[in-house]
């Protein structure tokens, strides 16, 4: 009886279990119906359609329409053209003696398309950089990142210029591990003495932002001439780049050569300077500064034939090479802050009171003028009063003439054509500025530098409007000797010399006579005229006698015994402590053939101690004896 229940038990909770099953079974087919409605099916082809179609029409448009433009973007891609420096154009003295040349040089670069995506992968690379060229790795993290944010993407960036041979090794048999770190090759400038020649050609380094944005068709890792002849002839000298281009892998490894298109060097200039006066004259004032404890000198040298530079000398000087192989921080902290300033050139841009030495042009001036003439004598007792002021001479000179005035240099006869005094109706300073600027003051002379400074000459509306005072007749008496307000270059007084030297010439100074080009062309510079038949010649010997005068009897007489005839001019001007002076030298030799004219300025000499006279008398002794 027990079985038989069990049994039908079993049978009856099997059919349940059948019943429930069939029921759920029913349900989700409902449900399936609901979802796979007609119209939900229709929308999900259409849609798959409609994406199909729209992907056939991309895919036809990039094929057909844009297919030149993404093949082209894949072969670059593929390419790289690495640049090729062109070697810069050398520098020769008069005798072509080389000045500028160059050398090999190895630069770390950026390539930025081939740099890392990741960031933390572009920081373990200069980690590693870090290690072998011994630089903060925080600097180089900082060039790289910003090499990568750069919208240049395929311009390189300096990483480290001037690296040794073995680094550069290194890297190149590395170069797997450095994905976007290059070396490049390029010249490397070399100056023959660097400290002698520094400011007259300059130097050159790699170019800044600022600098690029006014020459966009360089690259961040180029070099630009950045001082003297260096910056003044850089379209000259720079030379045309050359192209390298290969194929590369993923990583911008070489992988084939593709093509080269040489460089061309840049063109050589071909100087006016004549090396070996250079260096005489530079140790001249060295050896005369060191004994005397002088802070600076200067001294230019001029053909006064056609304005070429023979020489130019700026001391204390710096070597140019400093800049050339990569200036360390330090190193440039040490130059610009230097109290005697051996970056700045005391010839060009140096503005001085010119002292005694413009007293030959005021002598024109008042000859000219009608003010004097060559036989027009003035006493000198010491120094002249007017109203409470008292204006001394050096020395009292006696009855001088004009001739005399500027060989024994008479204060007293200057102060009297400049400003007036007795029966001397003077030139005043509207006259005398006048003249100047005839002779070149005031302004720059063009010479093919960088740097050059105008000078100042002032005038009566000038000190009204600037300082807010009448022009008093001192003031011309100051002015009348070279002091007050009226400044110079050292350039513009050799310039102004080389005029009287010649006749009445006044020629634009020049560095560079020669241009030779790549192709052998030669580019000849020739003199250019500034000014000239302003001043009647009788007038100019007359003058040139007075700085005759000046040796024979006068204030240079160390210099008579010189192997040729020279014609100079002394001058003094305070500055400072009234105990210091500037002390000038000017003159020309030959005398009767001119064929240079020698400034030479000494700061800081003591009053009435004419240190630039020996100088000049060493320099002429060794230039004519030759």
């Amino acid at each position: 009886m027990f079985r038989k229940n069990n049994k039908i038990h079993r049978e009856f909770r099997n059919a349940e279990i059948e019943d429930s099953i069939l029921t759920i079974t029913e349900k989700e087919v409902d449900k399936l119906e609901a979802v796979f409605d007609r119209k939900w099916l229709n929308f999900f082809w259409y849609a798959v359609v409609f994406s199909l179609l729209v992907l056939l029409m991309r895919a036809g448009y990039l094929s057909l329409y844009r297919g030149d433009f993404y093949r082209e973007m894949a072969k670059e891609n593929k390419t790289r053209n690495f640049v090729i420096k062109a070697p810069r154009g050398k520098i020769y003295d008069r005798e072509g003696k080389l000045l500028a040349s160059n050398a090999p040089g190895i630069d770390l670069v950026i390539f930025p398309a081939d740099l890392p995506i990741e960031s933390e992968e572009r920081k373990k690379i200069s980690f590693e950089i870090a290690k072998i060229i011994n630089i903060n790795q925080g600097e180089i993290w900082q060039k790289i990142e910003s090499a990568a944010a750069s919208v240049s993407f395929q311009e390189p960036f300096l990483l480290q210029e001037n690296i040794s041979q073995d680094q550069a090794l290194f890297f190149l048999e590395k170069a797997k591990n450095f994905p976007g770190i290059k070396i490049e090759k390029r010249s490397l400038r070399n100056y023959a003495d660097g400290l002698i020649f520094s400011h007259i050609i300059g130097y050159e380094g790699k170019i800044k932002r600022e600098e690029k944005e006014e020459n966009p068709d360089y690259l961040m890792t180029d070099s630009i001439g950045k001082y003297g002849l260096e910056k003044y002839y850089e379209k000259n000298l720079r030379g045309e780049k050359g192209t390298f281009r290969v194929e590369v892998d993923s990583l911008g490894i070489i992988k084939k050569e593709i093509g080269v298109i040489n460089p061309v060097p840049g063109d050589n200039l071909y100087l006016n300077i004549n090396a070996d006066l250079q260096k005489k004259i530079f140790d001249s004032l060295a050896e005369t500064m060191d004994k005397e404890s002088l802070p600076g000198a200067a001294a230019v040298a001029i053909d006064p034939r056609d304005g070429g530079v023979l020489a130019l000398v700026s001391l204390p000087s710096f070597d140019n090479n400093l800049f050339a192989k990569g200036i360390s921080v330090e190193e440039y902290k040490n130059l610009i802050s230097d109290e005697k300033k051996p970056l700045f050139n005391r010839v060009v841009s140096g503005e001085y009171a010119p002292g005694s030495v413009i007293k030959p042009l005021i002598a024109c001036a008042a000859l000219s003028e009608g003010v004097i003439s060559e036989n027009t004598q003035i006493e000198s007792r010491g120094g002249i009063q007017v109203g409470n002021w008292f204006f001394g001479d050096w020395k009292a000179h006696g009855f001088t003439d004009v001739r005399k005035a500027i060989a024994v240099s008479s204060d007293v006869f200057f102060y009297s054509v400049g400003g007036g005094y007795g029966n001397i109706r003077g030139m005043g300073m509207s006259v005398m500025k006048k003249y100047e600027e005839q002779f070149g003051l005031g302004k720059i002379s063009g010479l093919d530098t960088t740097g050059e400074a105008s000078g100042f000459i002032p005038d009566e509306k000038w000190k009204e409007e600037t300082l807010k005072e009448k022009w008093y007749v001192g003031n011309s008496y100051h002015a009348a000797i070279g002091q007050g307000y009226l400044t110079a270059t050292p350039l513009q007084l050799a310039n102004y010399i080389a005029a009287i030297a010649n006749g009445g010439i006044l020629y634009q100074p020049r560095l560079v006579y020669q241009i030779k080009k790549n192709n052998g062309e030669k580019i000849l510079l020739p003199p250019k005229i500034l000014n000239s038949n302003f001043i009647d010649k009788k007038i100019i010997e007359i003058v040139r006698e007075g700085m005759r005068m000046t040796v024979t009897e006068g204030t240079a007489q160390i210099l008579k015994n010189l192997p040729v005839a020279v014609a100079g001019k002394t001058g003094t001007a305070q500055y400072g402590n009234k105990e210091e002076t500037f002390g000038w030298f000017v003159s020309f030799a030959p005398y009767e053939n001119p064929e240079i004219v020698l400034v030479v300025l000494l700061e800081g000499q003591k009053e009435n101690t004419y240190n630039a006279v020996p100088v000049t008398e060493k320099i002429y002794r060794w230039y004519f004896s030759r």
